[in-house]
């Protein structure tokens, strides 16, 4: 297996580029979506603003420039150059996909962007494109100093704010595509229609994919609950993966496997559920993470204290010959001038050891 750093669009720096070697990282996991926040500072999972997390708020919209080939390659070559490996790409901006996630009137247009996209992925030497197809994305999360020693990380304490903040319309993934929107919110789907629309994107993108040599991984939904912000959600019981594997049996039909998502969910064993998916040959890579209890009232940990037996988890990859890449991800921030520097290094130290 290959260890790996996940650097969101404002962190593509030499400087983070050799922190991730400094730590033993031979890969990257990067995010071209430019998020920013409304009226705020930039914002990602392990930098949460505010208080509570019902929805970002964030304007989407990354340039058409960034998913070319020549910017694909070049940016490749930039991280070659220090010594990594650009494994994945990490979700679709939704000003590109809205439709094809709502079966709105620009989704035939909108599936030949992203054809267009996992085609120049795949010219680029780029092996995996991550996404989550939802509606609502992340949302519902606390601030909380909950992990050790007081460390700032998120999680959930009930779902009472969740469903009484429903999705507006023109806007989706937490992230505003139509600033012009009229006032209203989306109609609420059931989970049969968005089984209906995954199936569309997959029958269509997945055969895109294989000719391209680009393996699409799925996220599962975080948080892992039925409902979110009155949206169904696709992916909140480990079973439910099996149902996206089998809709496209296909190698390039993978999932991106996030270990505490998956912790979260009040189904399963996580290691039962580990071993199935990575003997199955359908990990594309793994968020190594760790989390204390079940949605909907759980905390994210350090990678140390949490309910997984995180040795364990890697035994299985190990026994399964896993060879895909992981990442470190949603660490606690510790107390210091560098807090997500910090509580990555020691994830990613923690990991090293694991992996012998």
């Amino acid at each position: 297996m290959k260890l790996g750093f996940g650097l969101y669009n404002h962190m593509l720096s030499r400087e983070n580029y050799d922190f991730a070697v400094q730590c033993g990282a031979t890969h990257v996991v990067v995010h071209l979506v430019n998020y920013f926040h409304q009226g705020s500072a930039e914002h990602n999972h392990d930098q949460p603003v505010g208080n509570v997390e019902l929805g970002w708020g964030l304007a989407g919209g990354t340039p058409d420039e960034a998913w070319s080939v020549t910017s694909l390659k070049a940016l490749k070559a930039e991280i070659n150059d220090a010594g990594l490996e650009l494994e994945a790409i990490e979700n679709f901006d939704p000003a590109h996909w809205h439709d094809i996630l709502l079966d709105g009137p620009q989704k035939e247009a909108q599936m030949e962007r992203l054809m267009g996209i996992i085609r120049s992925v795949g010219e680029a030497g780029i092996p995996v494109f991550g996404y989550n197809f939802s509606l609502a994305g992340v949302a519902g999360r606390h601030s909380f100093t909950d992990a050790r020693g007081g460390a700032k990380t998120v999680g959930m304490r009930g779902i009472d704010q969740i469903n009484n903040t429903p999705v507006p319309n023109g806007m989706v993934w937490n992230m505003v595509y139509d600033p012009n929107a009229p006032v209203g919110e989306l109609p609420q789907i059931s989970h049969d229609e968005l089984w209906r629309r995954l199936e569309w994107f997959l029958k269509e993108l997945v055969p895109v994919a294989e000719q391209a040599g680009v393996r699409l991984a799925a996220h599962p939904d975080d948080p892992p609950l039925d409902y979110v912000r009155g949206q169904p959600r696709l992916v909140y019981q480990p079973d439910m993966y099996q149902r996206l594997l089998d809709i496209v049996p296909s190698h390039h039909n993978a999932l991106e496997f996030c270990l505490g998502t998956l912790s979260e969910m009040t189904e399963g064993d996580i290691n039962e559920v580990c071993e199935r998916y990575v003997k199955q040959g359908d990990v594309a890579y793994i968020h190594f993470r760790n989390v204390r209890g079940k949605v909907p009232h759980y905390t994210e940990t350090f990678i140390d204290e949490g309910q997984i037996d995180m040795r364990r988890i890697m035994e299985i990859l190990k026994k399964n010959q896993f060879e895909g890449v992981i990442i470190p991800d949603h660490t606690p921030q510790m107390s210091c001038h560098a807090p997500w520097h910090a509580g990555m290094a020691f994830a990613m130290g923690y990991i090293k050891a694991l992996q012998g």
